[in-house]
C-alpha cells in the first residue's frame, strides 16, 4: 500500500495560503495544522470537542489527553499542543467557537454537526487536491510530524510515544526520507 505523500515546506506554505482563501478557512486549518502539528489522526481529530482544548479559563490547553476510545491502538495518550498550534486554537476560538458549549465538537460540518472521520478525511481530500498536492491524503500530516520529529533529532522512543504507536518499527515506516535528507545528513560530515 502506498504511503501518504509527506509535504516539504514550500508545499505546506502553499497549503496554508489554499486553505486561508477557503470557504470555511478557520476550521480547516485548524483541521490541518492538528494533523500536522500534534501528529492526530483524522479519526481523533474529528472525536475532539471543544472542552479537549479549550480549559475551564477559556485557554487553549498546553496539552490535550485522547481517550482510549478515539484511538486507533485503543490507549489513551498526551499530545502536546506547540506555540503556534496554540495560538492558532485562539484565534479559532475567537472565530469561530462563540457560545458553543465544552461537550460540543471543536469542528463541525457546514450542517453544523459532527465530522466523522470518514468525512473529515473527504475534506482534507478535497484541500490536498485544490492545492495540487497528489498523493497527500488526511495521514500527510501525521507523516510531516513523525518525519520533522525525527530529523530533528528527537528519540525514537519520544516520537513513537507522541505518535501512539505500541512497536517503533511501526513509527519507522512514517519517516520520509528524500534525496535532499539524506545530502543534508552526509553534509553534516
Amino acid at each position: 500500500m502506498k504511503q501518504a505523500r509527506v509535504l516539504t515546506d514550500a508545499e505546506f506554505k502553499r497549503l496554508m495560503a489554499v486553505v486561508a482563501q477557503r470557504k470555511h478557512a478557520p476550521r480547516d486549518k485548524l483541521a490541518i495544522l492538528l494533523s500536522h502539528f500534534a501528529g492526530l489522526r483524522v479519526g481523533e481529530i474529528a472525536a475532539l470537542k471543544v472542552s479537549d482544548i479549550i480549559d475551564s479559563d477559556a485557554k487553549p490547553r498546553e496539552q490535550l489527553r485522547l481517550s482510549a476510545d478515539i484511538t486507533k491502538g485503543g490507549q489513551a495518550r498526551v499530545v502536546f499542543l506547540n506555540d503556534r498550534l496554540r495560538r492558532e486554537i485562539v484565534r479559532y476560538k475567537v472565530e469561530c467557537l462563540g457560545d458553543r458549549g465544552a461537550n460540543s465538537p471543536l469542528l463541525m460540518t457546514q450542517k453544523k454537526t459532527a465530522f466523522s472521520a470518514n468525512t473529515l478525511c473527504q475534506l482534507m481530500a478535497q484541500i490536498y487536491g485544490s492545492a495540487g498536492m497528489d498523493g497527500a491524503t488526511s495521514h500527510s500530516g501525521r507523516r510531516w510530524f513523525i518525519t520533522r520529529l525525527a530529523h530533528s533529532g528527537v528519540s525514537p522512543k519520544v516520537i513513537m510515544t507522541l505518535a501512539g504507536h505500541k512497536n517503533l518499527t511501526t513509527t519507522q515506516r512514517y519517516i520520509d526520507v528524500r534525496d535532499d535528507m539524506m545530502k543534508a545528513a552526509v553534509d553534516l560530515l
